[in-house]
């Protein structure tokens, strides 16, 4: 669950700072695929970034843990390749094929040169369309899998995610590790795995971001290429995730010197007319880009710990603000002391004028290193069009942020941050900690 996590965190980045302008052209296939483009012909190189709304949380009843063991298959073998068949031949082309799924999206990474196009793409839509799900490739993933599953178990990182999804969003798939149990896992069969792939890798959830050496008229036949075989529609997507409303603290004990605490409650939608002022201010009170006033309170002002950070988190069917902080046994309650109060504080009081433009100068004049080279502006034209953004996001975003004002700031600490409904999870040994109730 801690990839769930820390992925949305990351796709939250995209309301973070900006390069200059970037140029983004819309493309549709002559099949109706959708794109955006950025055209950069200096490099004969092309970045293709591809996804599959739905990602992990579309596994069957009772076969969670499939989508996660069918991605991880997906280049062990297809059409007339083995394994080793398909990778040699993928080494052949200097091509690079990146599989990763998460609990609302299956992610495929490609990079290929200009001159080896139209084989880089067949292979690739050969694992899509003709993966061959050998006995002897399962076997082998399947336990690579299992002994994933296995190191979670130990890992105070994992333990602290896991619990904490499992008791705020119950029965819901955001509610297990999208990696399964390993009573799940083992029970997998090859026809599972068949209809796992076919129940998230569809037509109906396609979003897709290039950039490189490609024209828009190149672009519209490759993707018909490469995806115009894969079934029209997938598996219905969950529903919305009812997520607990009361706080609570949990306490998992665990041999280790220090606690690892989650904590968290609701958060905002990314469509809310308030979303920008809630991520300045989120960025403000608990961001782990710069100092924030978590940071000040619990580690440099206490020495409580080594790191501590918030984010809004925009989940497809929850709406969530996070936290995490490890500190020593002995210290972690007043630790978590400490986030109440402050949780308390910027309810009532927002933060100082002082603060709010501190803020927006730093996020209005940051160039993150997302933006530097094909693959990182493919990859964030996919989240942009999975988030709903328009397509002059990037070149509009700074106005955004500037435009958010003081009574913005007051009005959505009130709203958002609610000290009551804080949830802590936490995994160690705590001294003075009792669970609630």
């Amino acid at each position: 669950m801690i990839r769930l996590f820390l992925a949305a965190a990351l796709a939250l980045g995209l309301t973070g700072p900006v390069r200059a302008a970037v140029d983004i052209v819309e493309v549709t296939s002559p099949g109706g695929i959708t794109a955006w483009l950025v055209e950069e012909e200096s490099i004969p190189f092309l970045a293709l970034e591809i996804r599959f709304q739905g990602g992990s949380a579309l596994d069957a009843p009772g076969k969670r843990g499939a989508i996660n063991l069918m991605t991880g298959l997906l280049e062990e073998g297809a059409g007339d390749l083995d394994a080793r068949g398909f990778a040699e031949a993928r080494e052949a082309l200097a091509a690079s094929y990146e599989f990763d799924v998460f609990n609302d999206a299956l992610s495929i990474s490609a990079r290929f040169l200009t001159e080896n196009r139209d084989e880089a793409v067949d292979l690739l839509r050969s694992a899509l369309a003709e993966t061959r799900f050998d006995q002897d490739a399962i076997d082998r993933v399947r336990a690579q899998v299992i002994a994933g599953i296995r190191n979670d178990a130990t890992d105070p990182n994992e333990i602290a995610s896991d619990t904490f999804a499992r008791l705020v969003y119950g029965d819901h798939p955001y509610g297990s590790s999208d990696s399964g149990t390993e009573a799940s896992v083992s029970a997998l069969t090859r026809d599972d795995l068949i209809e796992a792939r076919d129940r998230v890798i569809a037509h109906d959830r396609i979003f897709v971001g290039a950039a490189g050496d490609i024209t828009p008229e190149e672009l519209g036949p490759l993707l018909d290429r490469l995806l115009g075989d894969l079934p029209e529609a997938g598996a219905p997507m969950p529903q919305a995730a009812e997520v607990a409303a009361d706080g609570f603290l949990e306490v998992v004990p665990f041999d280790v010197p220090q606690s690892v605490a989650f904590f968290g409650h609701e958060g905002i939608s990314r469509d809310d007319p308030d979303f920008f002022a809630a991520f300045v201010l989120n960025e403000s009170f608990g961001g782990s880009g710069r100092q924030s006033r978590l940071s000040d309170e619990v580690r440099e002002k206490r020495g409580l710990t080594y790191g501590i950070g918030t984010y809004l988190v925009d989940y497809d069917h929850a709406d969530m603000v996070l936290g995490q902080v490890a500190s020593g046994n002995e210290v972690v309650a007043e630790a978590i002391d400490v986030v109440r109060a402050e949780w308390a504080r910027v309810a009532e009081t927002g933060i100082a004028e002082d603060e709010l433009e501190a803020i927006k100068t730093y996020l209005t004049g940051a160039y993150p290193l997302r933006f530097d080279g094909n693959g990182p502006i493919a990859r964030i034209m996919v989240g942009m069009q999975m988030q709903g953004l328009p397509i002059d996001y990037i070149n509009t975003r700074n106005d955004k942020v500037n435009a958010v004002t003081m009574e913005d700031i007051s009005r959505v600490a009130a709203r958002l941050y609610d000290p009551e409904a804080l949830k802590f999870v936490v995994v160690g040994q705590p001294v003075g900690l009792l669970p609630t109730d």
